[in-house]
């Protein structure tokens, strides 16, 4: 993608998963925005966006962060946010029996101690590729990669979902069900 095109993608993530307020856009329960709207609120605030660059984004987006809905004339992010008023509504899935969680190994001690949680976000992201996982956590240092037990999760109540981009999502992983390399 060109720095026009990665500046979108990231302008893009802050208001569909994090402040729509920012530009003074509304997400609806489900984190859909309406695209006329999203262009015209962002060339408002000075970011001008064409139909084609959103449509460019979306298509060459390497996380598959973004979907446009049937009727192309909404878009949201596929998971990723960080506003308690967005549930996506994916149903619950059955995971693979494992899953990988990418991490830098400077928190490795904390997860040891305190699972996995969210954060900001509203859920863990777990991959169901170990590369997968070792990409996410190069990005904040020096990667590590958890193996989780889903299966054992699943078996006590732990509830999965799957995005559109594949992304597994799960509210929380408690230590006992992490393998530690």
């Amino acid at each position: 993608m060109t720095d026009k095109l990665i500046q979108t993608s990231k302008f893009l993530s802050l208001i569909l998963r994090h402040a729509p307020e920012t530009i003074g856009l509304a997400l609806d329960a489900n984190g859909w925005a309406e695209v006329d709207q999203l262009l015209a609120q962002a060339a408002s605030h000075g970011k001008a966006i064409s139909r084609e660059q959103l449509h460019e984004v979306v298509a060459n987006d390497s996380k598959t962060r973004y979907a446009f809905s049937d009727d192309g004339l909404r878009i949201r992010a596929n998971q990723g946010h960080s506003l308690a008023a967005v549930d996506i509504g994916l149903p619950p899935a059955i995971p693979p029996s494992r899953l990988y969680h990418g991490t830098a190994s400077r928190f490795v001690d904390a997860i040891r101690e305190q699972g996995l949680r969210p954060g900001s976000r509203n859920h863990v992201h777990l991959s169901a590729a170990e590369d997968t996982a070792v990409t996410v956590g190069a990005r904040h240092g020096k990667p590590v990669v958890l193996a989780i037990d889903t299966a054992a999760m699943q078996a006590q109540g732990h509830v999965f979902h799957v995005a559109a981009n594949g992304v597994w999502l799960v509210d929380a992983v408690p230590p006992t069900f992490i393998a530690f390399p």
